[in-house]
């Protein structure tokens, strides 16, 4: 148990507790007070390690995930979805006509892309908590955009699912889904925040004329780099591949 603490970083009396709460198997006996651990058993400590520290999982909700992991009958898409929505937060459902109205405006949203999607489950419930705030807000905008947000989305759960594919073990995938869809978000956000500043200084950078108001789908033609005191034309071709808004489809 010394060697798998020191491989693994976590101390003994961490991994002590794991064994007791069933997060990790046993070790092969090699006399009373002598156990053997493998590389599985650092997979799973590391594993559990990525649930508690990335995810913010309880020690239940660990065991819970990790009883789904291997039972027969369950494909492997069915054991990523339970890790994904370990890691979804959960959100209690809204009542009254604003929120009837958002999880009319989530449903038709992701039927327009083609997906399938449990209505109670808790990323339809985050997004129906998003589009009741952004209409609260009178984020128009925003609202009139989803499609073009939902695009976005499938792109990245391509590269997600890619990422997650080129694992062999079952549980670096499920860690994957963890630690990878924490890291992803962070990253995510830090990009879009870079892609912004860049298409602002595009739109509005020469403001001596009064800024132009973008269109939906404006964005800097690929490949091209800002020309000084140039910005982005109104009508400009879409960034990226995808149907225009309300076709129907996503793919």
């Amino acid at each position: 148990m010394a060697e798998l603490s020191r491989t693994t970083g976590v101390s003994v009396p961490m991994i002590k507790f794991y064994l007791r709460e069933g997060l990790l198997p046993s070790g092969e006996r090699t006399s009373p007070n002598q156990a053997r651990y493998d590389q599985r058993h650092v997979r799973r400590i590391m594993l559990v390690r990525a649930l508690a520290d990335y995810a913010g999982l309880s020690i239940a909700d660990i065991r819970e995930l990790l009883a789904h992991l291997g039972e027969p009958g369950h494909s492997l898409h069915d054991q990523l979805g339970v890790a994904q929505k370990a890691v979804t937060p959960r959100r209690e459902p809204g009542e009254g006509e604003e929120w009837d109205r958002a999880e009319r405006r989530a449903r038709e949203l992701i039927e327009r892309h083609g997906w399938e999607e449990d209505p109670d489950s808790p990323a339809m419930q985050a997004v129906t908590g998003v589009l009741l705030t952004a209409a609260g807000l009178g984020y128009d905008g925003m609202l009139d955009r989803l499609d073009e947000y939902a695009r976005a989305a499938e792109l990245i759960a391509r590269a997600d699912v890619a990422a997650v594919a080129e694992r062999t073990d079952l549980e670096g995938m499920v860690e994957l889904v963890v630690v990878g869809t924490s890291l992803g978000d962070a990253l995510v956000a830090a990009l879009r925040r870079i892609a912004q500043a860049e298409v602002s200084a595009r739109l509005f950078g020469d403001d001596s004329e009064g800024p132009r108001c973008p269109k939906s789908g404006d964005g800097p033609k690929s490949g091209d780099g800002p020309k000084s005191g140039d910005g982005l034309q109104s009508g400009g071709p879409q960034g990226g591949d995808g149907p225009p808004d309300g076709d129907g489809s996503g793919r």
